[in-house]
C-alpha cells in the first residue's frame, strides 16, 4: 500500500495529514475551513485517494498561515506515498468542467517542483478564503512533493473555480501516480 503520514506543529498551527494514494476517496477533513473541507473531499474522492487531514490554525488572525501548513504537509506526504516513483505513469493531463467553469491540470511527478497557475478567482475572498491563497497552497504543495503542475483555470463563478480546480488535480495526480507493474523508474536518469 501507497500510505504516508507526515505531521508539522508550529506556533501558529498544528497539521496531521495521512493518504492512501490508492484509497476509494474516503475523506475526513477537518481544518476549521468549511469551505477548504469540501475542496479536499472534491480532490479525495475524484482522485480516489483515502485522505485524513486534522488541522488547528490560529484563524483568529487569518487563514493563511492554516492553509499554506497544510499544503506543505500534503505536499510532504504525496511525496511519501509516492515513494521512489518505481512503476508510476509520472505524467498526467485532464480537463474537469463545473457548469460554466473549465480546470485544466499538467502534472508531473518527476521529482522537480515548479508550478504555473493560470486563472483568478477575483477580487472579493470565496467563503472567507482570499483568492491568492488558491495558488499559494498549489505553490506550497508542489514545492513539498517534488511536482511540476501547470494548473489553467476559467469561469464567472468563483466557488465553481476552485472546485474544478481540486477535483483536476484529484484526477491528474491520480493518473500519474497509477502503477503499471512492468515499468521501472520513469526516468531517463534512473531516479526521479
Amino acid at each position: 500500500m501507497r500510505c504516508f503520514e507526515r505531521s508539522r506543529k508550529t506556533k501558529e498551527t498544528d497539521i496531521f495529514v495521512w493518504i492512501d494514494l490508492d484509497g476509494k476517496g474516503i475523506v475526513k477533513a477537518e481544518t476549521g475551513i468549511p469551505f477548504l473541507d469540501h475542496m479536499f473531499d472534491a480532490f479525495g474522492r475524484h482522485g480516489m485517494f483515502d485522505l485524513t487531514i486534522r488541522a488547528k490554525g490560529d484563524l483568529d488572525v487569518d487563514c493563511h498561515h492554516t492553509i499554506e501548513d497544510i499544503g506543505i504537509v500534503l505536499g510532504q506526504a504525496i511525496a511519501g506515498a509516492i515513494g521512489d516513483g518505481k512503476g508510476i505513469t509520472r505524467f498526467s493531463h485532464t480537463a474537469v468542467p463545473m457548469d460554466e467553469s473549465i480546470a485544466y491540470v499538467t502534472l508531473d511527478c518527476g521529482g522537480r517542483a515548479y508550478l504555473v497557475m493560470n486563472g483568478s478567482l477575483g477580487e472579493y475572498p470565496v467563503s472567507g478564503i482570499p483568492g491568492d491563497l488558491l495558488e499559494h497552497f498549489f505553490y506550497s504543495l508542489c514545492s513539498n512533493a517534488d511536482l511540476t503542475a501547470h494548473i489553467t483555470f476559467e469561469g464567472k463563478n468563483a466557488h465553481h473555480k476552485c472546485e474544478a480546480v481540486f477535483k483536476a488535480f484529484g484526477v491528474a495526480l491520480k493518473a500519474a501516480t497509477r502503477v503499471d507493474p512492468e515499468k521501472g523508474i520513469p526516468s531517463t536518469k534512473g531516479q526521479l
